[in-house]
């Protein structure tokens, strides 16, 4: 396939070359917590927050400078000074200077989830890890070890180390190596582009860390700004081993109630395949088709993607909602991204009484090529001819959950209190792999599967640690075979910080 333009990359290239400088050094909120997220979310629709929200990890330190500025008054809303103290709790307790902390987590599930969401849930049957985190004046690190139940048929690792990191701050920049979940766009239960779906990719990151917007009045009217680029090592055991990872993202709100995400994501190099810097540069700039002059199948540079996603907060009737979208181009045309997969959704917040505070989802998302069109392509998304194994890492879809060729509508709730007490529900109906020849690469069917599904979670806070435990079940109609399944799932699991 041919791929995605340069256009993101270059402006991304021009806003880190003349961006403010400034801070020290901060650790990353993590992504996966949904509550934290949501509370982060309706504090940046209330405008507590100014800067971009939709690239996780995010920074602490602008964070914790805005809630601890604001000030309660009697026109604040009673959910959103609940979202402040909790955020406020959890960024005391997360950027503590110069402590030693711990954290330590057990879970177990039967039959783990196949279609992960935003939230941190278990991989396998069985895990048990500890972490140990510093954070200092100008570094931080998180050494996090996992000991998982595997298949003996399974390639993946029993010992892991996800969720590491170890960086420090250059002026307003973090420097650091990674094995962190990203979620990258506004979705809640996927991203076309970067979701937490897959194990997190071995990385060295560069990330913004106050998110600053310029003091040129040429570029001022981009607002509050955020960059993030990474390049990773993926694994062996695949078509090009040892391929490797590129992701840059610029997001930015050029209004306080609109954020615009431009994203690019590439697999290149690899055993067998072309590394130098001149073959890297030529992916950077798009130029990579073969065809195009002297690029040939033997030394085309990457498998790449590109787009654009947009998130709008609004009050309709008084009430806070809020649209958005997501498009990723996995084809080129005229130096833009072309062939889009995409995913739109809107969400509401809202409290009730004085303790719970709220949000529903509606979200769609179609995974081939031009989903838009009567003419879609099947087998063409996260799909390559060269990079066969595709847009994938350790069996799952780097993207969406639900991998190529989907049709998915999702539906969810959280709900929140404020005694540590979270509920949610997802319920999900579409049709997986729906189409072209069987493709083997998809990690979650070869064939068209029409599904159902329903998940429930709940979580409660205690003396000794956070419990979790989760409720699911789904019905799958196999095309092929023509076989009806219904399978029901659980887990349970606990962690504690201190």
């Amino acid at each position: 396939m041919r791929r995605a333009g340069a256009v993101s990359t270059l402006l991304a290239v021009v806003v880190a070359t003349f961006g403010p400088t400034g801070a020290a050094a901060n650790p990353f909120v993590p992504a996966g917590d949904s509550a934290l997220r949501h509370d982060i979310q309706l504090l940046s629709d209330f405008g507590v927050i100014k800067g971009p929200t939709t690239t996780w990890p995010l920074a602490w330190g602008p964070l914790l400078a805005e809630v601890n500025g604001f000030l309660i008054s009697v026109d604040t809303p009673p959910d959103v000074a609940s979202a402040l103290s909790r955020v406020k709790s959890r960024a005391a307790w997360d950027t503590r200077l110069g402590e030693v902390y711990f954290e330590s987590r057990v879970s177990a599930a039967d039959n783990p989830k196949r279609i992960r969401s935003y939230e941190d849930t278990p991989r396998t049957r069985a895990e048990a890890g500890a972490a140990i985190s510093y954070t200092g004046n100008w570094w931080a690190a998180t050494v996090n070890a996992q000991l998982v139940d595997v298949d003996e048929n399974d390639n993946d690792d029993a010992v892991r180390f996800d969720r590491s990191v170890v960086a420090a701050s250059f002026g307003n920049w973090s420097i650091g190596v990674n094995t962190l979940d990203r979620w990258w766009g506004p979705g809640w239960d996927g991203s076309v582009i970067l979701s937490n779906n897959a194990r997190p990719i071995p990385s060295v990151s560069i990330d913004r860390i106050f998110t600053d917007e310029f003091n040129s009045k040429w570029l001022s009217w981009i607002g509050p700004w955020d960059l993030s680029v990474h390049f990773g090592q993926m694994e062996e055991e695949r078509s090009v081993p040892n391929t490797k990872f590129f992701g840059m993202r610029f997001n930015f709100k050029p209004i306080p109630t609109l954020e615009i995400g431009l994203s690019r994501t590439a697999q290149w190099c690899g055993d067998g395949r072309p590394c130098d810097l001149d073959t890297f540069l030529d992916l950077l700039i798009g130029y990579d088709n073969v065809g195009d002059d002297d690029i040939t199948r033997e030394n085309e540079p990457g498998n790449q993607l590109a787009g654009f996603d947009a998130r709008w907060s609004i009050r309709v009737l008084g009430v806070p909602l809020a649209v958005y979208g997501q498009f990723i181009g996995e084809d080129e045309a005229g130096g833009l991204p072309s062939r889009y997969l995409g995913q739109f959704g809107i969400e509401g917040t809202g409290a009730v009484g004085t303790r719970w505070s709220y949000r529903w989802f509606a979200e769609y998302a179609g995974t081939s090529c031009q989903f838009y069109e009567s003419s879609e392509l099947f087998n063409c998304a996260y799909n390559h001819g060269i990079y066969k194994t595709g847009y994938r890492y350790r069996g799952r879809s780097v993207g969406h959950p639900t991998d190529n060729d989907t049709k998915i509508v999702t539906v969810g709730l959280l709900a929140l209190s404020d005694t540590d007490s979270e509920w949610a529900a997802t319920i999900r109906y579409g049709a997986l792999n729906r189409g072209g020849a069987p493709d083997p690469a998809n990690t979650l069917t070869p064939t068209r599967q029409d599904i159902v599904s329903i998940d429930l979670r709940h979580s409660k806070g205690f003396s000794f640690g956070e419990v979790s435990a989760g409720l699911g079940y789904e019905r799958i109609d196999d095309e092929v075979s023509g076989e009806s399944n219904d399978e029901v799932r659980f887990f349970l699991q606990w962690r504690s910080s201190y």
